[in-house]
Parts: structure tokens; C-alpha cells; sequence
């Protein structure tokens, strides 16, 4: 008897996704638990697992359908009656017949761990690399077969990479002839080069990033933004990391970063400056006596922002853990809707991607966030004297209708003082 395959629940408030991906083919062997189809919501791409162990039989749905949630998307057949008789059907990689394990060859492909170790160092698809998002099936594929994903045309929704793509191109490369060296390839004549070719291509928007096209252009049509500056001396937070980076990191487990020190710091000013950790609901405003703050994270599908809740009564380390799990977890795509769901507060870091200043956009309906960006050795005054400083520009963008310039100035100000003097983060000055 077949079994049903349906959406998952995908959290609060949503209610439907859009088929992403099928990352099964009718027929293929189903193990309980493995994904096969990727989901696509406003807010994650969600991988729907299998039920049961058997054959994937009928899919109810193309990919690019919307489906809601509970709707039967797939059936997975027993395996013994696809098969037909009483013999179980074996998956299509196995040997009919066992045989001793062959001698591990000089192009052998990555065993599993080494293939895991390898996909943090693969290129993510996304606005500045590919035009798709890559699986994770289809970045295993990848790995395994040594092939760039970005020479390799995508036959899936929206030009998306398949692994039917990535194996068809690694066929292609085993049946490519070795180059000739013998004759000179010949020069092409003015007459037959195609001189300033020019094309386009159309990609329709992923649901996701329609959805933060929406929310972006939503903020900057219903708050009064205003962004202001700052700038920061990093000495002593660096020195701070230098001297104990090695004992932490044998503590907790986890290194000692930037965004624990801004977290902590945002956490001092948005007490003393309660508007800034408020919103506006309806005709009312909003105040929290507790601080969720929300860490803008580079993910394949777009940016995301997961929330480190409580950061006012976390400790560094906790924090550092927090950021460094959903950095983990959006580069796999499994980040929920309850990592996403809240927060009062957001902290985007420009920085890593080298950017020097920058006019963040609220992420409403908080009403503030802080921009973080490069750091880089610049001449400052110090006591009469011109000193080279490790310096980084602040920003702090905000809603006006409810934070006042002079708020604004003060929060950023204290965010500032706290950086170049940690011990206030300490004795809550």
C-alpha cells in the first residue's frame, strides 16, 4: 500500500510554499527520512522528508506549483510490491552480486566526511554568484564530481541546477576528447568574429526574495528612515580578543568575535534608550524590557535574519554560540520560521563583505538597526597627537516617527563608548 508524502507545517502564519525542487525521481529508492522535494516559503526553503523507506512513486505536483500545507505532494511505494515479488528491491548503485572492495584509485571521489568538510568552502548561490540556489544534493553532486557550478546551464525552475544537471555535465567531462597539441588552433578572421555580443536572460524572482523585496520596499514606504553615524576605535576590543581568544576558545568551545561585543553593547544603549528597542503597533507604541536581537545572516536563498533571544541576559560565549549555529544552519538551508520569528532589534554586519559605510534598512516592524562595517587603519588625533587607529564606521538607522534624532545620536554614542571601553559592558555603565 502506498504511502503519502504531504507539507509539513512550515510555521506560524504561512500557509503554502511553492515546490522548489524534486530531489527524487519516480522510481528512485526512498529511505525514511530523506528529503525528496525542497519547499519554498516566504521566509526558508524547507527540504519535506520521506514518511517511510520504499520507491518514490507519483508526483502530485511540477515543480513551480504551490501547494498548501497537508497537501499530498507524493506517494512512496512499498518496495517489495514495486518490485513485484518477494525479493526487496535494492537500491540502483549496488552490485548485483557482492565483491571485495577495489583498491581506492588516485581520482577516487571524496568519501561522505570529506565531501561534508568541503561544502562551507563551496560557492552559495545567490545574487552574486549563481543565479539558482544549489541543494544539497545537488552541492554534494558537485563535490563528488569536481564540477563548477557556474559553467553549467540549470535545467530546473528558473534556470536552477539539478542533479541531473551536475551529472550530465561530469558525463560530459569523462567523454571529452584530450586536446590536441599538435595543431594549432586557427586564428578566427575579422569577418566571422561576432564583435560586441550582447544577451539577456530572465530569472523569475524565488519566493523568498520577493518576499524581502516586499518587506525593504514596505519599510522604506511607511517609516521615516534616518540613518546617522559614528565612528570607532577597535583597539581595544582587539586587544581584548588577542590576549584571550586562546582561553575562551578552550572554554566554550567557540571563538571570540565582533558581534558578541556589539550584541552586549547594543544591549547597554537600547536600556538606557528605550525607544530604540520599541515599534509601532496600530496608534501605539510598543516598549520591551527584554532584548531579541536579530543577526542579519548571508544565506543561499537571500538574507535572513535568525534572533538571538535574550541577549541582555546572555553571556558572550552563548551568544557567540547562537550566531555561529544559524550561520551554520542557513549555509544548510534548515533554518525554521521560529529562529526568524520576533525580535526587537537588528544588527547587520556590512563589514565581512568589505563594505567601508552604509544606510541599513529597518527590519520592520522593528524600528532600528545598526550597521557594522569594515575595519581598517586610519590616522586619528589622540592627545595632541596623529596616531593610526583600527577604525570602523557605525551606522544606526531608524524609524522617525517614533525615535528622535537625539536618541538616536545618544544610542549610537553609548554603542560607541562601550566598544572603546569594555569594562562598561561589565559594571553596566
Amino acid at each position: 500500500m502506498a504511502s503519502e508524502v504531504k507539507v509539513p507545517a512550515l510555521g506560524e502564519s504561512v500557509t503554502e510554499g511553492t515546490i522548489g525542487e524534486w530531489l527524487k525521481k519516480p522510481g528512485d529508492p526512498v529511505k525514511v527520512d530523506e528529503p525528496i522535494a525542497s519547499l519554498e516559503t516566504d521566509k526558508v526553503a524547507i527540504e519535506v522528508p520521506s514518511p517511510v523507506g520504499g520507491i518514490l512513486g507519483e508526483q502530485k505536483f511540477k515543480v513551480g506549483d504551490t501547494v498548501e500545507v497537508g497537501a499530498v505532494i507524493a506517494t512512496i511505494e512499498d518496495a517489495v510490491a514495486a518490485g513485484g515479488g518477494a525479493t526487496p528491491i535494492r537500491p540502483r548503485e549496488e552490485a548485483s552480486a557482492p565483491s571485495p572492495a577495489p583498491a581506492p584509485a588516485p581520482n577516487e571521489p571524496p568519501q561522505a566526511a570529506e565531501i561534508d568538510k568541503e561544502l562551507d568552502e563551496l560557492p552559495k548561490a545567490g545574487a552574486d554568484d549563481l543565479a539558482t540556489t544549489l541543494s544539497p544534493s545537488v552541492r554534494r553532486a558537485v563535490i563528488e564530481h569536481g564540477i563548477d557550478p557556474t559553467q553549467v546551464k540549470g535545467t530546473g525552475k528558473d534556470g536552477r541546477l539539478t542533479k541531473e544537471d551536475i551529472l550530465t555535465a561530469a558525463a560530459a567531462k569523462k567523454a571529452a576528447p584530450a586536446p590536441s597539441v599538435s595543431a594549432p588552433a586557427p586564428t578566427p578572421s575579422t569577418s566571422s568574429t561576432s564583435a560586441g555580443e550582447r544577451r539577456e536572460e530572465r530569472v523569475k524572482m524565488t519566493r523568498l526574495r520577493q518576499t524581502i523585496a516586499k518587506r525593504l520596499k514596505g519599510a522604506q514606504n511607511d517609516a521615516a528612515l534616518l540613518t546617522t553615524f559614528n565612528d570607532v576605535d577597535m583597539t581595544a576590543v582587539i586587544e581584548a580578543r588577542e590576549a584571550y581568544k586562546d582561553l575562551f576558545a578552550k572554554k566554550h568551545g567557540i571563538k571570540l568575535g565582533f558581534m558578541s561585543f556589539f550584541a552586549k553593547a547594543s544591549c547597554l544603549a537600547l536600556k538606557d534608550v528605550p525607544s530604540v528597542n520599541a515599534y509601532i503597533e496600530g496608534d501605539e507604541i510598543v516598549y520591551h524590557d527584554y532584548v531579541d536581537i536579530s543577526v542579519a545572516v548571508s544565506a543561499p536563498n537571500g538574507l535572513v535574519v535568525p534572533v538571538v533571544r535574550d541577549a541582555h541576559a546572555k553571556s558572550f560565549a552563548r551568544i557567540e554560540l547562537d550566531i555561529a549555529d544559524f550561520g551554520s544552519r542557513a549555509k544548510e538551508g534548515t533554518l525554521t520560521m521560529d529562529d526568524m520569528k520576533g525580535g526587537t532589534f537588528t544588527i547587520s554586519n556590512g563589514g565581512v563583505f568589505g563594505s567601508l559605510m552604509s544606510t541599513p534598512i529597518i527590519n520592520p516592524p522593528q524600528s532600528a538597526v545598526l550597521g557594522l562595517h569594515r575595519i581598517e587603519d586610519r590616522p586619528i588625533a589622540r592627545d595632541g597627537q596623529v596616531v593610526i587607529r583600527p577604525m570602523m564606521y557605525i551606522a544606526l538607522s531608524y524609524d522617525h516617527r517614533i525615535i528622535d534624532g537625539r536618541e538616536a545620536v545618544t544610542a549610537l554614542k553609548i554603542i560607541k563608548e562601550a566598544i572603546e571601553d569594555p569594562m562598561r559592558m561589565l559594571i553596566d555603565l
